[in-house]
């Protein structure tokens, strides 16, 4: 089977993820989020590309709590009820609520993606049962591509490094594999970090960014490994869960 990583969407070209299985990381912050936002009870979680997508498409839900949340800058949008902070995203907050999302990298990730079979939202804090999932479609003999969102369409270490972690663990998981040369790039990026993951955060342009920018409790957030174990599935526009009230 094939597993590759794209540092960026950008990267890929069109049709290249038919039949796959994807996996979409934006470890800082909007993969994170999202993982927080269904374990602490969201109904889903819906990606859109804009504030006023976000605004039209909540008008299409009567009888449901919403809540828009999104970021541009880092910052929340002006009028959302919530930032991309994960920390924002507690019980009190979401539990039995419809999320409408738009950030300036992850949900762009998600939108660009055609054709796969499965696309799953990855991140440390959800790494060991989205690890497992990859690993059975390895096992399977599945195609797998890992999706970094990057920064504004370039490479970012944070999501690199997370990546490099997934490819080592569904590496050691199954047989043949052919992989590309950025999925062993961002392998060698985990080894040399191990799991410092702290460490990462503190030499990403992105995690500076956020440090600088107050977000120092969202680094720390973010670096808590499967402290959040929940399989995020987006699929007909929308990010439940996989579990009792989705299967796959």
């Amino acid at each position: 089977m094939r597993l590759d990583v794209f540092v960026s969407p950008r990267e890929i070209s069109p049709g290249e993820l038919q039949g796959r299985v994807v996996a979409v990381i934006d470890v800082l912050r909007a993969s994170t989020s999202i993982a927080v936002a269904l374990d602490n009870g969201a109904r889903s979680v819906i990606p859109v590309e804009s504030a006023e997508a976000a605004i039209a498409t909540s008008k299409q839900f009567e009888g449901v709590q919403v809540r828009l949340a999104g970021e541009r800058k880092m910052r929340v949008i002006p009028g959302f009820d919530m930032g991309n902070s994960p920390t924002e995203f507690t019980e009190e907050a979401i539990a039995g609520c419809i999320v409408i999302t738009t950030t300036t990298n992850g949900t762009a990730a998600l939108l660009s993606l055609q054709g796969a079979t499965d696309v799953v939202v990855a991140s440390y804090v959800n790494y060991s049962v989205v690890a497992a999932m990859l690993r059975a479609a390895a096992r399977s003999d599945v195609d797998i591509s890992i999706v970094c969102a990057g920064t504004e369409g370039h490479f970012s270490l944070e999501d690199a490094a997370c990546a490099g972690k997934y490819v080592r663990s569904i590496g050691g998981g199954a047989g043949s594999i052919t992989a590309n040369d950025a999925a062993r790039a961002c392998a060698l990026i985990d080894r040399k970090y191990g799991d410092n993951i702290a460490k990462i955060f503190e030499d990403s342009t992105h995690g500076k960014a956020l440090a600088e920018a107050g977000f120092g409790a969202d680094l720390v957030f973010c670096a808590a490994v499967d402290s959040h174990p929940v399989v995020p599935i987006y699929q007909e526009r929308q990010i439940t869960r996989v579990g009792p009230a989705r299967e796959r």
